[in-house]
């Protein structure tokens, strides 16, 4: 868990750096108040504490990685209760959530709090004065992708997404600062390459064999790869011990079924992000790869 805290603190400085110190105060509200519901559960139930394995804190980050720096700390901390006390400690603890429980708390504040949740205030990096709730918004990436509209002529190349220059989720617009986490990761033996190859590999191959909107096959295979939470997801989230496959040949297969979800929910889905959704309904599918590999 601490080689997992380490690997988020480059997204974490860069999200600090781009939409200042809103960035860092809610993901220490959500860390803070993970590790206090975790700690009262466990004295009211009378089990030994567990807020030693850092668990509770590293879902804190993940769960305000995956909002943006607008979400109002009484929200992220709903967010924290439903993660730690639903999903994880009613089942038993760590090693007994069947979900990932940041991933769980994202989706539970989403179809409660829709519009906030989808709502990308302009970074103080791009000009904007605040990222206080009533700040003038913007469309990220995949919104655009999703509209059809020219990603180019709204001002993003491959190298500022690539970097991290452009709105989304605090956690999740620097690929850069992703794949640094993700190699020490690996370089650690935290993970290994089976989830997050097979993933983004997936998403990588569909997207340049079925472009949309007029989009040449390499441009958009690389939009889609580089925005979003594709990276935050496969190296961070698909990767959780207890809500993804043991065997070698399970993660390979649930690595692309995270990615072909991703797909599908980008091109018919509702809104234009699938990376949460995709990997909560492999996560349901885990036993039974296992079973089956």
């Amino acid at each position: 868990m601490l080689d997992v805290i380490i690997a988020m603190c480059p997204a974490l400085i860069w999200a600090i750096i781009y939409f200042g110190v809103e960035a860092l105060l809610l993901t220490a509200v959500s860390v803070i108040g993970c590790v206090v519901f975790e700690g009262l559960y466990r004295k009211l139930m009378h089990k030994p504490q567990s807020i030693d394995d850092l668990s509770a804190v590293v879902t804190g980050m993940l769960l305000a990685f995956v909002c943006p720096a607008t979400t109002p700390l009484w929200m992220i901390l709903i967010g924290d209760f439903f993660a730690i006390i639903v999903v994880k400690q009613l089942f038993g603890g760590i090693g007994k959530n069947f979900l990932n429980p940041a991933l769980a708390g994202r989706a539970f504040l989403f179809f409660s709090w829709t519009a906030t949740m989808t709502s990308w205030a302009v970074p103080k990096a791009l000009g904007g004065v605040s990222v206080a709730a009533d700040a003038v918004t913007m469309a990220t990436p995949l919104s655009l992708l999703k509209e059809g509209s020219d990603i180019a002529a709204q001002g993003y190349d491959y190298l500022d997404m690539f970097l991290g220059f452009m709105p989304g989720s605090i956690g999740e617009i620097s690929a850069l600062a992703l794949l640094i986490g993700g190699a020490y990761l690996l370089i650690r033996k935290v993970i290994n390459w089976r989830i997050p190859v097979a993933f983004i590999g997936t998403v990588a191959v569909l997207t340049f064999i079925f472009p949309r909107n007029g989009y040449a096959n390499l441009d958009w295979m690389l939009y889609n790869l580089l925005s979003g939470g594709l990276l935050l997801g496969a190296f961070f989230m698909a990767t959780d011990y207890s809500s993804s496959p043991v065997t070698l040949n399970g993660q390979l297969l649930f690595g692309f079924g995270c990615g072909a979800l991703t797909v599908l929910i980008r091109y018919f889905g509702g809104f234009p992000e699938g990376v949460s959704f995709a990997i909560l309904i492999m996560n349901l599918c885990a036993w039974a790869i296992d079973k089956g590999t």
